[in-house]
Protein backbone atom coordinates (compact mmCIF):
# COMPACT_ATOMS: atom_id res chain seq x y z
CA UNK A 1 0.00 0.00 0.00
CA UNK A 2 1.21 3.50 -0.86
CA UNK A 3 1.01 5.56 2.33
CA UNK A 4 3.09 8.46 1.03
CA UNK A 5 1.77 11.99 1.35
CA UNK A 6 3.03 14.52 -1.19
CA UNK A 7 2.68 18.29 -0.83
CA UNK A 8 2.80 20.35 -4.00
CA UNK A 9 3.34 24.09 -3.66
CA UNK A 10 2.36 26.10 -6.74
CA UNK A 11 -0.37 28.29 -8.19
CA UNK A 12 -3.91 27.51 -9.24
CA UNK A 13 -4.55 28.68 -12.78
CA UNK A 14 -8.29 28.09 -12.84
CA UNK A 15 -8.33 27.58 -16.63
CA UNK A 16 -5.38 26.43 -18.69
CA UNK A 17 -4.43 22.85 -17.75
CA UNK A 18 -1.31 23.68 -15.79
CA UNK A 19 0.02 24.01 -12.23
CA UNK A 20 -2.25 22.56 -9.51
CA UNK A 21 -5.05 21.59 -11.88
CA UNK A 22 -2.50 19.29 -13.53
CA UNK A 23 -0.50 18.20 -10.47
CA UNK A 24 -3.40 16.99 -8.34
CA UNK A 25 -4.94 14.48 -10.80
CA UNK A 26 -1.60 13.22 -12.12
CA UNK A 27 -0.07 12.59 -8.70
CA UNK A 28 -3.31 11.01 -7.50
CA UNK A 29 -3.09 8.56 -10.42
CA UNK A 30 0.01 7.11 -8.74
CA UNK A 31 -2.05 6.27 -5.66
CA UNK A 32 -0.28 8.94 -3.65
CA UNK A 33 -2.13 11.32 -1.36
CA UNK A 34 -1.65 14.79 -2.83
CA UNK A 35 -1.95 17.81 -0.55
CA UNK A 36 -1.80 21.29 -2.05
CA UNK A 37 -0.53 24.69 -0.96
CA UNK A 38 -1.58 27.36 -3.48
CA UNK A 39 0.89 30.19 -4.00
CA UNK A 40 -1.54 32.28 -6.06
CA UNK A 41 -4.91 32.06 -7.76
CA UNK A 42 -5.05 33.11 -11.41
CA UNK A 43 -8.12 33.19 -13.60
CA UNK A 44 -6.04 31.64 -16.40
CA UNK A 45 -2.38 31.01 -17.03
CA UNK A 46 -0.31 33.89 -18.39
CA UNK A 47 0.59 32.53 -21.84
CA UNK A 48 -1.79 33.80 -24.48
CA UNK A 49 -4.71 34.94 -22.34
CA UNK A 50 -5.24 38.68 -21.90
CA UNK A 51 -6.50 40.50 -18.81
CA UNK A 52 -6.04 37.56 -16.45
CA UNK A 53 -6.48 38.11 -12.72
CA UNK A 54 -3.88 37.15 -10.10
CA UNK A 55 -4.20 37.02 -6.34
CA UNK A 56 -0.92 36.47 -4.49
CA UNK A 57 -1.42 34.19 -1.47
CA UNK A 58 1.92 34.81 0.23
CA UNK A 59 0.30 36.21 3.37
CA UNK A 60 -1.89 33.11 3.81
CA UNK A 61 0.94 30.59 3.73
CA UNK A 62 2.42 30.98 7.28
CA UNK A 63 -0.92 30.36 9.02
CA UNK A 64 -1.57 27.25 6.92
CA UNK A 65 1.88 25.88 7.72
CA UNK A 66 1.49 26.64 11.43
CA UNK A 67 -1.82 24.77 11.47
CA UNK A 68 -0.33 21.73 9.75
CA UNK A 69 2.57 21.65 12.17
CA UNK A 70 0.20 21.88 15.15
CA UNK A 71 -1.70 18.89 13.73
CA UNK A 72 1.56 17.00 13.15
CA UNK A 73 0.94 16.80 9.41
CA UNK A 74 4.17 15.94 7.59
CA UNK A 75 5.07 15.05 4.02
CA UNK A 76 7.23 12.36 2.41
CA UNK A 77 7.69 14.52 -0.69
CA UNK A 78 7.47 18.27 -1.15
CA UNK A 79 7.31 19.38 -4.79
CA UNK A 80 7.32 23.04 -5.80
CA UNK A 81 6.30 24.76 -9.01
CA UNK A 82 5.30 28.38 -9.67
CA UNK A 83 6.31 30.61 -6.75
CA UNK A 84 5.31 34.30 -6.51
CA UNK A 85 8.48 36.11 -5.68
CA UNK A 86 11.46 35.86 -3.38
CA UNK A 87 9.41 35.84 -0.16
CA UNK A 88 7.74 32.61 -1.21
CA UNK A 89 11.12 31.02 -1.89
CA UNK A 90 12.05 31.86 1.71
CA UNK A 91 8.76 30.38 2.95
CA UNK A 92 9.35 27.18 1.00
CA UNK A 93 12.73 26.74 2.69
CA UNK A 94 11.01 27.05 6.06
CA UNK A 95 8.31 24.55 5.05
CA UNK A 96 10.92 21.99 4.04
CA UNK A 97 12.69 22.39 7.38
CA UNK A 98 9.49 22.00 9.37
CA UNK A 99 7.23 19.61 7.46
CA UNK A 100 9.36 17.23 5.37
CA UNK A 101 9.85 13.81 6.95
CA UNK A 102 13.37 12.78 7.92
CA UNK A 103 13.97 10.66 4.82
CA UNK A 104 11.61 12.60 2.58
CA UNK A 105 12.35 14.18 -0.79
CA UNK A 106 12.31 17.81 -1.86
CA UNK A 107 11.68 18.30 -5.59
CA UNK A 108 11.99 21.72 -7.23
CA UNK A 109 10.68 22.73 -10.63
CA UNK A 110 12.13 26.27 -10.82
CA UNK A 111 9.32 27.69 -12.93
CA UNK A 112 10.38 31.11 -14.21
CA UNK A 113 11.49 31.06 -17.86
CA UNK A 114 11.57 29.36 -21.26
CA UNK A 115 12.88 30.01 -24.77
CA UNK A 116 15.64 32.27 -23.45
CA UNK A 117 13.31 34.68 -21.60
CA UNK A 118 11.81 35.12 -18.15
CA UNK A 119 8.06 34.70 -17.73
CA UNK A 120 6.15 37.88 -16.76
CA UNK A 121 6.95 38.86 -13.18
CA UNK A 122 10.32 37.09 -12.95
CA UNK A 123 13.87 38.42 -13.20
CA UNK A 124 17.48 37.55 -12.42
CA UNK A 125 17.08 38.48 -8.74
CA UNK A 126 14.39 35.80 -8.47
CA UNK A 127 16.66 33.31 -10.23
CA UNK A 128 19.46 34.08 -7.79
CA UNK A 129 17.19 33.35 -4.82
CA UNK A 130 15.94 30.18 -6.49
CA UNK A 131 19.55 29.06 -6.91
CA UNK A 132 19.98 29.30 -3.14
CA UNK A 133 16.99 26.99 -2.64
CA UNK A 134 18.87 24.32 -4.60
CA UNK A 135 21.06 23.69 -1.54
CA UNK A 136 18.03 22.03 0.04
CA UNK A 137 16.62 20.05 -2.86
CA UNK A 138 16.98 16.38 -3.70
CA UNK A 139 15.89 16.74 -7.33
CA UNK A 140 15.77 19.88 -9.49
CA UNK A 141 13.90 19.92 -12.83
CA UNK A 142 14.81 23.02 -14.88
CA UNK A 143 14.51 23.50 -18.60
CA UNK A 144 17.54 24.77 -20.53
CA UNK A 145 16.59 28.44 -20.11
CA UNK A 146 16.03 28.11 -16.36
CA UNK A 147 19.29 26.21 -15.97
CA UNK A 148 21.14 29.07 -17.68
CA UNK A 149 19.58 31.73 -15.45
CA UNK A 150 20.37 29.65 -12.36
CA UNK A 151 24.02 29.05 -13.28
CA UNK A 152 25.06 32.04 -15.38
CA UNK A 153 25.80 29.89 -18.43
CA UNK A 154 25.01 31.57 -21.77
CA UNK A 155 21.71 30.38 -23.25
CA UNK A 156 21.83 28.43 -26.51
CA UNK A 157 18.57 27.61 -28.25
CA UNK A 158 20.08 24.94 -30.49
CA UNK A 159 23.31 23.72 -32.03
CA UNK A 160 24.89 22.75 -28.73
CA UNK A 161 26.61 19.43 -27.99
CA UNK A 162 26.92 17.19 -24.95
CA UNK A 163 29.66 19.28 -23.40
CA UNK A 164 27.23 22.22 -23.11
CA UNK A 165 24.54 20.10 -21.45
CA UNK A 166 27.05 18.49 -19.12
CA UNK A 167 28.39 21.90 -18.07
CA UNK A 168 24.85 22.90 -17.13
CA UNK A 169 24.33 19.66 -15.20
CA UNK A 170 27.56 20.06 -13.25
CA UNK A 171 26.89 23.71 -12.40
CA UNK A 172 23.36 22.92 -11.24
CA UNK A 173 24.74 20.18 -9.02
CA UNK A 174 27.33 22.62 -7.68
CA UNK A 175 24.45 24.76 -6.36
CA UNK A 176 23.62 21.87 -4.06
CA UNK A 177 21.07 19.82 -6.00
CA UNK A 178 21.56 16.12 -5.23
CA UNK A 179 20.17 15.01 -8.61
CA UNK A 180 19.45 17.05 -11.70
CA UNK A 181 16.85 16.44 -14.41
CA UNK A 182 17.37 18.84 -17.31
CA UNK A 183 14.43 19.06 -19.72
CA UNK A 184 14.21 20.27 -23.30
CA UNK A 185 17.50 18.66 -24.32
CA UNK A 186 18.01 18.15 -28.06
CA UNK A 187 21.03 17.25 -30.15
CA UNK A 188 19.12 16.86 -33.44
CA UNK A 189 16.11 18.35 -35.19
CA UNK A 190 13.94 15.29 -34.71
CA UNK A 191 14.57 14.28 -31.08
CA UNK A 192 13.79 15.96 -27.77
CA UNK A 193 14.28 14.67 -24.26
CA UNK A 194 15.97 14.92 -20.89
CA UNK A 195 19.33 14.46 -19.20
CA UNK A 196 19.58 13.07 -15.64
CA UNK A 197 22.74 13.67 -13.63
CA UNK A 198 23.76 11.97 -10.40
CA UNK A 199 26.67 13.97 -8.90
CA UNK A 200 27.49 11.18 -6.43
CA UNK A 201 28.30 8.69 -9.20
CA UNK A 202 28.99 11.07 -12.08
CA UNK A 203 26.50 9.12 -14.22
CA UNK A 204 24.50 10.95 -16.90
CA UNK A 205 21.37 9.33 -18.33
CA UNK A 206 19.79 10.60 -21.55
CA UNK A 207 16.29 9.77 -22.76
CA UNK A 208 14.76 11.01 -26.04
CA UNK A 209 11.54 10.73 -28.01
CA UNK A 210 10.57 11.92 -31.46
CA UNK A 211 9.99 15.68 -31.47
CA UNK A 212 6.39 16.80 -31.96
CA UNK A 213 6.17 19.80 -34.34
CA UNK A 214 4.11 21.97 -31.99
CA UNK A 215 4.63 23.71 -28.65
CA UNK A 216 1.93 23.06 -26.07
CA UNK A 217 1.41 25.17 -22.96
CA UNK A 218 1.65 23.36 -19.62
CA UNK A 219 3.77 20.40 -20.65
CA UNK A 220 6.42 21.34 -18.10
CA UNK A 221 3.88 20.99 -15.30
CA UNK A 222 2.66 17.68 -16.71
CA UNK A 223 6.24 16.46 -16.81
CA UNK A 224 7.27 17.56 -13.32
CA UNK A 225 4.05 16.26 -11.76
CA UNK A 226 4.42 12.82 -13.31
CA UNK A 227 8.11 12.67 -12.37
CA UNK A 228 7.23 13.57 -8.77
CA UNK A 229 4.48 10.96 -8.81
CA UNK A 230 6.97 8.33 -9.93
CA UNK A 231 9.34 9.25 -7.12
CA UNK A 232 6.45 8.98 -4.65
CA UNK A 233 6.06 5.25 -5.38
CA UNK A 234 9.77 4.46 -5.13
CA UNK A 235 10.93 4.77 -8.72
CA UNK A 236 14.51 5.83 -9.29
CA UNK A 237 15.00 9.32 -10.73
CA UNK A 238 15.90 7.77 -14.10
CA UNK A 239 12.77 5.60 -14.12
CA UNK A 240 10.49 8.44 -13.06
CA UNK A 241 12.08 10.86 -15.52
CA UNK A 242 11.62 8.41 -18.41
CA UNK A 243 8.02 7.62 -17.52
CA UNK A 244 7.30 11.34 -17.31
CA UNK A 245 8.68 11.81 -20.84
CA UNK A 246 6.54 8.97 -22.17
CA UNK A 247 3.39 10.28 -20.51
CA UNK A 248 3.94 13.88 -21.59
CA UNK A 249 4.56 12.83 -25.19
CA UNK A 250 1.46 10.64 -25.14
CA UNK A 251 -0.61 13.60 -23.92
CA UNK A 252 0.86 15.80 -26.67
CA UNK A 253 0.12 13.23 -29.34
CA UNK A 254 -3.49 12.92 -28.17
CA UNK A 255 -3.80 16.73 -28.25
CA UNK A 256 -2.18 17.29 -31.63
CA UNK A 257 -5.27 17.13 -33.87
CA UNK A 258 -7.08 19.62 -31.63
CA UNK A 259 -4.12 21.99 -31.23
CA UNK A 260 -5.64 25.02 -32.98
CA UNK A 261 -8.94 25.16 -31.12
CA UNK A 262 -7.49 23.83 -27.85
CA UNK A 263 -4.44 26.10 -27.98
CA UNK A 264 -4.10 26.88 -24.27
CA UNK A 265 -3.03 23.50 -22.89
CA UNK A 266 -2.35 19.83 -23.40
CA UNK A 267 -5.24 17.39 -22.93
CA UNK A 268 -3.36 15.30 -20.38
CA UNK A 269 -6.65 13.89 -19.06
CA UNK A 270 -6.99 11.75 -22.19
CA UNK A 271 -3.57 10.22 -21.46
CA UNK A 272 -4.29 9.26 -17.83
CA UNK A 273 -5.30 5.67 -18.79
CA UNK A 274 -1.90 5.32 -20.48
CA UNK A 275 -0.22 6.54 -17.29
CA UNK A 276 -2.18 4.17 -15.07
CA UNK A 277 -1.28 1.22 -17.30
CA UNK A 278 2.39 2.21 -17.25
CA UNK A 279 2.39 2.51 -13.45
CA UNK A 280 0.81 -0.90 -13.00
CA UNK A 281 3.11 -2.82 -15.35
Amino acid sequence: MNNNRLLTIQDISCVGQCSLTVALPIISAFGTECAILPTAVLSTHTAGFKGYTLRDLTEDIPAIVNHWESEKIYFNIIYTGYLCGKKQIELVGDIVNRLKTKNGLFVVDPVMADNGKFYPGFDQDFANEMAKLCSKDDVIIPNITEACFLTGVEYKESGYQKDYVEELLEKLAALGAKQVVLTGVSFSSDKLGIAVYNPQTGDIFYYFKNKIPHNFHGTGDVYSSSLSGGLSIGMSVEQAASLAVDFTVEAMNLSYDDRKEHWYGVSFERALPYLCNAINK
